[in-house]
This record gives structure tokens, sequence and C-alpha cells, in this order.
């Protein structure tokens, strides 16, 4: 996709003969949102802000004076999503990388390096998305049989969460270091420490050119999943830091999906002062107290139910938490950890609970910290971080993904934790702030997915509506991210979304995502009023079907 110019001159755009989802319905971000009795139809947008928004009678004199009428024709409007929580290089590399998710066996995935390595003259091979746990015969390929498929190429396969990944022994050349670091075990396999190090020497072999159009290819496909905003999660062990430059210099020459940017590393190894350094929301998301459930790094109180007497493997305790916690709050910055495993969960509160004694709980409350997951959280832990005003930032398509009574989540952790994973309700019970995300690449940038997924969550008792659900994927993005954005009344800024295929029941002005209905399609995405996708227009071209350009205009005012 090529990006669209910016429009220097502040253009008056007109929407109207379809529904607008202007306020919000529903609280469910926790921040807060009105309902109308009936859902506008029309709505006017001057530069980068909302003029007013209202009837079709009300919009005729805002005809007169458009430089677009954009004719909805039944077609809905809401503010665009923000995606919480999203490694934006790694998502654009999986796009154009090996795609692993369908593999349902290691032959698949050693017959699908051979045919990319007899295909690209990239330098190193990069495969995302296989998850044994979907396989007959979980037996994993080895180094030795990677190096067979693709003779002489470093290979590297990213596991589905991400928290472990499969090497060729041509990569273990280039990092002679992974074999000393823990997770190293000598097969292909790498987890925590020697992970880190395969991932490093991984993205060394990947040119500043590929790295720069896959950025732009994941900023493309978040525009045209009606995104507005993402949340990037870079940190040492992820993604070099010369990325959020990159995001930082797509977004001043072009129009393009905002990109908020985050720094995971502790305040004492030099996280406060580089994520200043790099422009950062905070020294916060994937600074991990723990792993993933699919890897067993994540780190329980009581073994994997599948692997007994292993508890995965936490990375912070408690102190380190609070040391890190108070840095930030003194430093007027977010503080935030990745945590999924009850322990670590704990280690994250109990440090907390440290932080508020040496700054206070209104200093904490103020600074809007954050979350990552948290998948195992009890309720008490919930009005905690709801008294503290950390920002849960959950993904809920990791349940619709791995939970209920017979996928992975209950093959690792037993069908009790299984259902108790992901508690979107005990959390907005509590009071605690969601923000909802994908964690691309480990599942696709799809907010309307990530809707029905909270809303149908395979344990009953922990569903939201989708009225919550869609204000956590917007309000409560922009509640994370410092601003009260995500809604369209007078006033706001024009960022927004206009969906075709939005089934409705009566009056009601969100889709109707029961599972089986088909979700709605974006065809156009607006950010601070500026047109960042429109599947309408092919780049360069004029919109078609949606648009009414001036000269019509002055023909129907005459």
């Amino acid at each position: 996709m090529t990006f669209l110019p910016r429009d220097p001159r502040p253009r008056r755009v007109l929407l109207r003969g379809g529904p607008i989802l202007a306020a919000g319905s529903g609280s469910g971000s926790g921040v807060g949102s009105g309902v109308s009795s009936g859902p506008p139809t029309a709505i006017g947008i001057e530069g980068g802000t909302v003029r007013f928004v209202g009837s079709a009678a009300e919009a005729d004199t805002w005809a007169a004076g458009a430089d677009e009428i954009v004719e909805l024709a039944g077609r809905l409007v809401t503010p665009a999503f923000v995606d919480a929580h999203v490694h934006v290089s790694q998502t654009g590399l999986r796009l154009s990388g090996l795609d692993l998710a369908a593999a349902r066996s290691r032959t698949d995935v050693l017959d699908a390096v051979s045919r990319r390595a007899r295909t690209s003259t990239d330098a190193v091979l990069l495969g995302f998305g296989w998850d044994e746990t979907s396989w007959a015969d979980p037996r994993l390929p080895t180094a030795a049989e990677l190096d067979r498929a693709a003779p002489g190429r470093p290979v590297y396969l990213a596991r589905v969460d991400v928290h472990s990944g499969l090497v060729s022994g041509a990569l273990c050349d280039r990092a002679p270091a992974m074999a000393a670091e823990p997770g190293w075990d000598g097969s292909g396999r790498v987890e925590r420490e020697a992970h880190h190090v395969a991932r490093d020497a991984a993205a060394g072999l990947v040119t500043d050119a590929q790295r720069t159009a896959a950025i732009e290819a994941a900023l493309a496909a978040a525009a045209a999943a009606g995104l507005g905003s993402l949340h990037e999660m870079s940190a040492p062990h992820v993604n070099a830091a010369g990325d959020l430059a990159v995001c930082a210099r797509i977004a001043a020459e072009r129009s393009s999906v905002r990109v908020v940017p985050y720094w995971g590393e502790l305040a004492r190894t030099g996280g406060v002062d580089r994520a200043r350094e790099l422009g950062c929301r905070g020294a916060a998301g994937d600074l991990c107290a723990d792993g993933a459930f699919g890897s067993r790094t994540a780190a329980l109180s009581s073994p994997y139910a599948d692997q007994p007497g292993h508890t995965g493997h936490g990375y912070l305790d408690a102190d380190e938490v609070a040391a890190h916690v108070v840095a930030c709050t003194e430093a007027g910055l977010q503080a935030g950890f990745h945590c999924i495993g009850d322990a670590a969960v704990t280690a994250v509160v109990e440090g907390f609970r440290l932080a508020e004694k040496r700054v206070g709980g209104d200093r904490l409350n103020s600074a809007r910290h954050r979350l990552e997951h948290v998948e195992l959280v009890t309720a008490e832990q919930a009005h905690e971080l709801a008294r503290w005003g950390v920002v849960v930032s959950g993904q809920p398509a990791f349940d619709a993904a791995w939970g209920g009574t017979d996928g992975m989540y209950a093959a690792r952790l037993g069908t009790d934790r299984a259902l108790a994973a992901n508690p979107w309700a005990t959390l907005r019970r509590a009071g605690v702030t969601l923000a909802f995300g994908s964690d691309a690449p480990v599942t696709p940038l799809d907010p309307w997915g990530g809707v029905r997924a909270a809303a149908w969550h395979h344990n009953e008792a922990e569903r939201i509506s989708v009225a919550d659900a869609f204000a956590a994927h917007t309000r409560g993005g922009h509640h994370a991210a410092g601003d009260e954005g995500g809604v369209l009344t007078p006033g706001a800024e024009a960022t927004y979304a206009i969906w075709d295929g939005a089934v409705r029941e009566g009056d009601a002005t969100l889709p109707d995502l029961r599972p089986g209905t088909p979700l709605p399609t974006c065809v156009r995405t607006v950010v601070a009023g500026e047109v960042v996708f429109d599947a309408e227009q092919p780049a360069g071209g004029q919109p078609a079907g949606v648009h009414a350009d001036r000269e019509h205009l002055d023909r129907e005012q005459a």
C-alpha cells in the first residue's frame, strides 16, 4: 500500500446517511461513556476536529460549505480502534515472512523452510506462528534438520507466543554466546535468555530497508483494520530502538496510524533515561516478569498440568518491581510489566504495594501505570490494581485461540485455571480500566474479533458486554496512553473508521457480533482528519462510491 500524502488544507467533510457511534456505548473501558436514545446519522468535520454530530436534516447547512460529502448508505461510523499492545516491526516481518500458523507437524515446518530457502535471497529466514500443541506429534524440528532444509542459511522460527523459538545451526554459529545462556539445550529450541540472543542475532541480519518496509506494511495493515493508534511495545530483548525512529519518521512524513511508543527496560539499567531519549510514554510494556503459558515459561504458583514439578520462570521479584515503579513515578513516566502467570502477577502486585509505601497512593494513581496480559489475577488483586489506577492491557484473542476446556490453556494449566484466565468481568467489576489489543504478531490485528472474543469468553462468568469490550478497544487505549480520546463529539479529534457489512439489530448502533455473524469490514480510516486508509480509492486516485467532490456538490446545491 502507498501511504497517502498529507493534505495541507483544513478540509470540511460531511458524513451522512448512516449510524454514528459518537460517544461510545457503555463504559467498558472503565473510563465512562455516554449513550444516546438513537444514533445520529451525520457528522461534520473541519480539519482534524469534529464540529457537529446530529441528524441528516441538521447536516443540510454543512453540505453547502463542504469540500467532501461522504454518503454512507447505511454504513457505520465509529471512533477508530486502538490496539494497546503491538510489536510493529515484527508484525510487518511476519506479513512478509514465513507464516507457520497452518503447520500441523515438524514435517510441515521443515517443508515450508525448504521451500522458502529455494525462493528467498534474504540473509536470514524468518518464520512465525508455529504451535506444537495443535500437532498430533509434538516433536519439534532440530537445528540439524533446519540446516538440512536450508543449507548454510541462518533460520529463526518464533513460536506463536514469541517466547521461544527454533534456530538452525547456521544461526547458532553466528551467535555462539547462545549456548552459554539459560534456555539452551542444544536441540535447536531456545527460550529465556538464549531466545533473546537468538532473536537479536536474527534481527541483526535484517537490513534497514527490510525493517522499514516491514514497519510500513504493519502500519498499512493496521489502518486497513480500522485502527487509528498502536501502542508499540519495544524492549532491548524484542527489537532495536531504531524501529521507533522509523515509526516517528513515517508519522512526520505522511498520513499514518499513530504510534505510541514504550520501552521495556528497568530503571536500574538505564530504562528511564532511555525511554525519555526515545520519546516514549513509559518504561513499560514488554518488561517481562515472566514468560508465556505455551512455552511453559509463565511463572505459576503450582506446577504446569502437563509438566509436573515445573512452575515456569519468574524474571523479577517484588523489590525490583517496586524500585522501577518508584523511579518511573518520580520521573513522570508510566511504569509497566508483562505478567501472565499467577506467581508473576503476585510479584508485581506486591511490588506496587511496596512502591505505594514510598511514593503514596495518590502519586501512583495519577501516573496511570499499566500491566500487560495479567492472565491469572484474583479479585482481591484486581481491586488493588483499580485503587492504584493501574490499566490492564489485555488480549481477548488469547482466550479465543487457546481458552476453554479443551484448548492449550487447559492442557498447560488444567481446566480450572484455564477458565479463570483473562478474567475481564472480574477486572471490570473491580473498577480496573481495560485497554484491549492483540499482541500482534502473536494474534492478528483484528479489533472487532477482539471485541467479540471478550463478549464471548469461554467462561460465561468472565464475559463482558459488546459495548464494554468496544469501549476497552477504543477509549481504554486512549486512557492508557494518557488522553481521553476515542469519541466523536463536537470538539473531539476526528479519528474514526467507516465500516461496511455491520449487521445490526433494530436501533442498536453497535453491530451484532455473535459467533458466526460476519464481522464489519473497514472501508476508510481517518486519523486527526487525514485519510490513512481508503478501500475505495486506489493509491493516487479518487475515492469511489462514498465520495462527492466539490464540483458535484455545487451542482447539487444549484
